[in-house]
């Protein structure tokens, strides 16, 4: 079977094993790994899509519900474990053969025994019945020709003779009942395995349509995983062709993480001086307003105080309920006055003037090119790397020849040529098996045949019995003596005894055969079926050394002439069915491991020179000009710091008038609400009306003002505070960020470029993997095998032996049941038969006893009896007593 070998050969070529051995790594790949050790994470890799493997549809439903005939086997099953509860004896069927059956020793014949102890009982009493019961049915028949054993036609008449007729009647019936069970029972066994014949053909049929669906599925699975090393070339080859982009852009990421922050911060220093500018400006504007309103609103109020006094030195005032009015009034004049000087705080010109010479210098697009140089990297980098887009041809090609090797390597096993033969074979199989079809199907009808023969000799009986009971019954009458009992009840008694005989005839015979089916059966269940259900048959075959003290395991020895490999046929079993590849179940990968092949072809060591060239220099990026750093020292020293925030806070935190304008107006009108009225009324009110202008028009103004200059002093307090040192950080970031780009970007570009190759090989292992998934779960799906497996046991024990178990099963019950039927019906046939003689009562005087006479069935005289206490000893077999009134 050379075929075979090839079709699990070209299983090999795609498995990659778990890790790649270090001493078979050279080059680049070797340098990655220990990168890869240094780096806290491995660099992102993009999956690929490599599609999805053709999948084969296997027809296959290896399952067996039996319908309603399975009740009859679970019964079945059930006497089987009462006749052999033991547990499977996997330790003492593997002992014995590894001792290959010449040296058990007795304790093992011992334990052997105790667990065929339950066949060995029943067994023993089905051979004592096949022996016994000819020689007690020969026995009978000449007993009863003797005229004893009931052979005697006399029939005493008892008391209870109609209660034990009818006794017997209904154990009879009740017998025959269940034996034709018991027929029914064995009848539907029998033909259940004609049609499951049918179902086996359509399991063959399935089977063998799935096993060319494997064979021919298998080819163009593994053309589809060696052609996916197209996408992972691709790939690589994009990426090359975009190194500059891809490279630079991993270049930048990884400088981004320092520069970008210096920049930001610098970005933010700038916003910052605007912002400095416009509040100084605020500050500027709101103290010149402040200032000028002071004034106007000191003279507005000096004039508005001294009008009001001079009402209030109206005579109307010296009134006596007048007076204390206007003296309240007059002594919350002086409230009416400036709360705040603005005439005192600093001028803040001097700082303004400074700020304005430092914005001359445009600190925000100095910065933005800072960015824009270092944005450039990408581009950069693709400038400096020309050379290695100049070589894509010569990695191309290298590439396209790693590709030819694994086809190459794939082709060096005559896969199709071996599928071929596979194919032929199994076409040449199924034509054999389909040849056999005619000759099953006659053998099928010769044993249907033969157990129904059988079932007819039970059935026979059973026919005896039923007419001698239906003749026995409906020709019986009450009236009739003994003697003079109908044609048709003396038939019935005759069908019955007919019973009998056919029953002793046949009972042995049926009874050898349900004891030799009941040892095959009954054993091949226990040690055969119920163990491969479980799984525990394949535990013997998986036992270490079972055939040999050499060979380790049995499987691989045979498939592969190693016996030392970890394959069990109880794996290779799970494996297929689950589904699995044929490659994984028969655990290829310890024998045909191309790790060595992959490393002389996919991870190609003439790669990693092509990357050897790589140099980048970065030393034209400027992140920020002299002129953007002189801007933000003469910014720390532009004399923001050094302005009297405390002295506008204290101004500023001031009201601009001592009192609130509107609540003295308001309480100047209710005051004036208590006086009489008149003009001191009307002139209060008026005066009261000027306030709340003078509030409206110049202490609103000022107020805003005062909110305005607030926020621009708290602004510039923050901005202010610790200058120096802020502008020194900025500056020492962006110098070390300029530093890194400078002496240490070598380093950065060594390490991404070596995470760029990284990436790039992690696009084949991405390939390797998947053909190694593959491999395993997805090409060449044994679920053929482990089907095949299944089938068979269906085949075997589910239609063949459950029926051939329930067949015996049903007739043994049969073989029983006739012993109580020859039984019932030796007893109930006396009752229902013709009787030479009967027993006669009379009146023999006065003396008080009774007189017997025996008349024969032509009324003749034979014996006069004597008194009654003699009867019992001359007519022993007499039942039945004289009907006189004193019984």
């Amino acid at each position: 079977m050379l075929w075979t070998r090839w079709l699990v050969l070209l299983l090999c070529w795609g498995a990659t094993s778990s890790e790649r051995q270090a001493d078979e790594r050279e080059g680049f790949p070797a340098e990655v790994r220990a990168d890869s050790r240094r780096q806290r994470s491995p660099p992102p890799v993009e999956p690929l899509d490599f599609g999805f493997v053709p999948s084969a549809v296997y027809d296959t439903h290896a399952y067996y519900e039996p319908g309603a005939v399975g009740i009859l086997f679970h019964m079945v099953h059930a006497f089987l474990y009462v006749v052999q509860p033991n547990y499977f004896p996997k330790d003492l069927i593997v002992r014995v053969i590894q001792q290959n059956m010449g040296g058990i020793k007795i304790e093992e014949w011992r334990k052997w025994i105790y667990y065929e102890a339950g066949f060995l009982i029943c067994a023993t009493i089905g051979i004592a019945f096949v022996v016994l019961t000819p020689i007690i049915g020969m026995c009978f028949c000449v007993c009863r020709c003797c005229e004893n054993c009931g052979g005697e036609m006399h029939q005493r008449q008892r008391k209870n003779f109609d209660c034990q007729r009818g006794f017997y009647t209904a154990s009879l019936i009740a017998t025959s009942i269940f034996i034709i069970v018991g027929v029914l029972i064995a009848y539907a066994a029998n033909h259940n395995v004609s049609l499951q014949i049918k179902s086996t053909r359509r399991l063959i049929n399935t089977n063998m349509r799935d096993m060319k669906t494997f064979a021919n599925n298998t080819p163009a699975q593994i053309e589809y995983l060696t052609a996916q090393y197209t996408t992972a070339k691709n790939k690589v080859l994009s990426e090359l062709d975009n190194i500059g982009p891809l490279l630079g852009g991993r270049i930048h990421s990884q400088l981004e993480k320092e520069v970008v922050p210096s920049l930001d911060t610098a970005l933010r220093m700038a916003g910052a001086m605007r912002e400095t500018k416009e509040a100084l400006e605020n500050v500027s504007s709101s103290l010149e307003v402040l200032q000028e309103g002071t004034g106007k609103l000191q003279a507005s109020l000096s004039e508005e105080r001294a009008s009001l006094s001079n009402t209030l030195s109206d005579p109307a005032c010296t009134n006596g309920a007048v007076s204390h009015t206007c003296n309240t009034i007059r002594s919350t004049l002086s409230q009416l006055g400036i709360n705040a000087d603005y005439s005192n705080l600093p001028d803040v010109s001097h700082a303004l003037a400074n700020v304005n010479t430092v914005l001359k210098t445009d600190l925000s697009n100095i910065i933005q090119k800072g960015y824009t140089s270092f944005n450039d990297t990408p581009k950069l980098v693709k400038e400096q790397t020309k050379n290695i887009v100049s070589a894509l041809p010569r990695v191309k090609g290298m590439l396209d020849k790693i590709g030819i090797e694994i086809i190459g390597f794939s082709k060096m096993f005559p896969v199709e040529a071996s599928l071929a033969n596979f194919t032929i074979f199994l076409n040449d199989g199924q034509k054999n098996i389909e040849s056999f079809y005619p000759q099953i199907d006659q053998m099928d009808f010769y044993r249907w045949i033969g157990c129904v023969a059988v079932l007819c000799m039970v059935v026979l009986v059973l026919a005896f019995n039923i007419l001698g009971l239906l003749c026995g019954t409906c020709g019986y009458d009450k009236q009739a003596t003994p003697t003079t009992r109908g044609c048709l009840s003396n038939t019935g008694g005759n069908l019955l005894m007919a019973g009998v005989g056919f029953s002793f005839i046949f009972a042995w015979i049926l009874m050898m055969i349900v004891t030799a089916l009941f040892v095959v059966g009954g054993n091949v269940e226990k040690l055969v079926c119920e163990p491969l259900a479980n799984r525990q048959l394949f535990k013997i075959i998986d036992t270490p050394y079972l055939v040999h003290p050499a060979k380790k395991n049995f499987l691989p020895g045979m498939l592969f002439q190693n016996p030392n490999i970890d394959l069990t046929l109880g794996s290779m079993y799970r494996e297929c069915y689950e589904n699995n590849g044929l490659y994984h179940a028969l655990q290829l990968e310890t024998m045909f491991n191309i790790n060595s092949f992959l490393n002389r072809t996919v991870y190609n060591r003439d790669l990693a020179k092509v990357f050897d060239s790589v140099q980048v220099d970065l030393q034209d990026i400027t992140l920020l000009e002299q002129a953007g750093r002189d801007s933000l020292i003469n910014f720390a020293n532009s004399g923001v710091g050094q302005i009297d925030y405390e002295a506008y806070l204290v101004e500023v935190n001031k009201g601009v008038t001592a009192v609130d304008l509107l609540s003295f107006s308001s309480d100047l009108e209710a005051q004036a609400d208590q006086l009489p009225r008149g003009a001191l009324e009307n002139a209060l009110k008026g005066h009261a009306s000027s306030i709340r202008q003078i509030h409206r028009e110049q202490v609103v103004p000022m107020e805003q003002a005062m909110s305005t200059l607030s926020q621009s002093i708290k602004q510039l307090q923050r901005t202010s505070n610790d200058l120096p040192v802020k502008v020194t950080n900025i500056l020492s970031a962006i110098d070390a960020a300029e530093y890194l780009i400078t002496h240490n970007a070598s380093h950065v570009v060594k390490q991404e470029t070596k995470g760029y190759v990284q990436s790039l090989v992690g696009y084949f292992k991405q390939y390797t993997d998947w053909v190694k998934n593959s491999l395993t779960a997805e090409v060449a799906q044994c679920k053929p095998i482990s089907n095949i497996v299944d089938s068979m046991e269906i085949v075997a024990c589910s239609f063949v032996l459950d029926s051939v178990n329930t067949f015996w099963f049903g007739l043994g019950g049969c073989c029983i049941l006739l012993i109580p039927s020859i039984i019932f019906s030796i007893k109930l046939a006396k009752y229902f038969r013709r009787m030479d003689t009967e027993d006669v009562f009379e009146d023999m005087g006065n003396t008080g006893n009774h007189g017997e006479q025996v008349c024969d069935i032509h009324g003749d005289l034979a014996v006069v009896s004597s008194p009654y206490d003699d009867t019992l000893t001359r007519f022993p077999r007499a039942s039945a007593p004289p009907s006189y009134s004193v019984w």
